[in-house]
């Protein structure tokens, strides 16, 4: 018996090693980014640069500004205008404070009970945006003035006898009072905390809320140990997005209140534009920014969340 073996295959020559395909498109986020980035250098980063040496600046306006690193300016400012500062934290929370007391209810409803009408509700609620801020705060003028039908209602009711022995109005005049300038804060800011509570709201699982009742837990209950907790990432956004532009707003406080009443953003807008004293106005800017980020900082740390809306 002969075994017939096949002859192997010729050998074929070694090809080339082929390329990995070159991935195409590999700088196209960069790109669609770069306008972003552009805007934030030119609009933000270059005019923080500059208002920092600002206010390490000496000088006058006749003979000019100098950086000469006098860093005593901060404490010059701060130890003048601190009754300014206290005073924009104190309406900034309080409004923030009401905001959400308001807000929360109302994004409630429009979540899970407006049914039809979500829409328009809505539409309600971000209508003050299609108008000017300066026109919503001058409307209160006439809304809080003495001879108002909102006062009037009030006085008949002793709310006037509760805020003026807190200190918040003037016997039974309300205008050019701290009450005034906190109801300004709380119409013109309201719709941000409840768009971010309204979206936080509607994320949550009707599910949920059914899991809770079958395991025989009360309205209040579910509310307390599901809808709020679950509802945290709006809250903490709605509060920021409030009190940060409260905090440094001047327009409130200088149509509806009164010297007695001036916040931060009044003493800002003074500083700059008619006492000059460029200095002193753009090392108050930095305290009220390092403020801020300070608080919201332990804010958010506080609150046990970091996941914002």
């Amino acid at each position: 018996m002969t075994t017939l073996t096949e002859a192997p295959p010729p050998l074929s020559p070694p090809t080339p090693k082929e390329r990995p395909p070159r991935r195409r498109g590999r700088w196209t986020p960069y790109l669609l980014l770069l306008p972003g980035l552009l805007w934030l250098v030119v609009f933000f980063a270059l005019p923080m640069i500059y208002q920092a040496s600002t206010s390490v600046q000496t000088g006058s306006l006749e003979q000019g500004y100098k950086v000469t690193w006098h860093f005593g300016t901060y404490w010059d400012a701060l130890s003048a205008y601190w009754p300014q500062f206290l005073r924009s934290i104190l309406y900034a929370g309080s409004a923030t404070v009401l905001c959400l007391i308001l807000g929360y209810p109302l994004a409630y409803l429009i979540a899970f009970r407006a049914g039809r009408w979500r829409n328009l509700i809505m539409i309600l609620v971000i209508a003050p945006f299609f108008t000017s801020f300066l026109i919503r705060t001058l409307a209160w003028k006439t809304i809080l003035a003495d001879s108002s039908p909102v006062v009037g209602a009030l006085d008949a009711l002793h709310v006037l006898d509760v805020t003026a022995w807190l200190g918040w109005t003037s016997g039974d005049r309300v205008l050019a009072t701290p009450m005034a300038v906190v109801c300004g804060l709380t119409y013109n800011f309201l719709p941000f905390m409840i768009l971010p509570l309204y979206t936080s709201l509607e994320r949550i699982d009707g599910r949920l809320h059914e899991a809770a009742g079958d395991l025989y837990a009360k309205p209040v209950t579910t509310f307390r140990k599901v809808t709020f907790p679950l509802s945290m990432p709006g809250v903490v956004s709605g509060t920021l997005l409030t009190f940060i532009p409260a905090s440094g707003d001047y327009v409130n406080a200088e149509l509806l209140g009164s010297t007695d009443t001036r916040m931060i953003g009044n003493v800002i807008q003074t500083q700059f534009l008619r006492v000059l004293d460029y200095p002193t106005a753009a090392a108050l800017s930095f305290i009220l920014m390092a403020a801020i980020l300070f608080m919201i900082t332990f804010y958010i740390r506080r609150s046990g969340t970091e996941d914002l809306v």
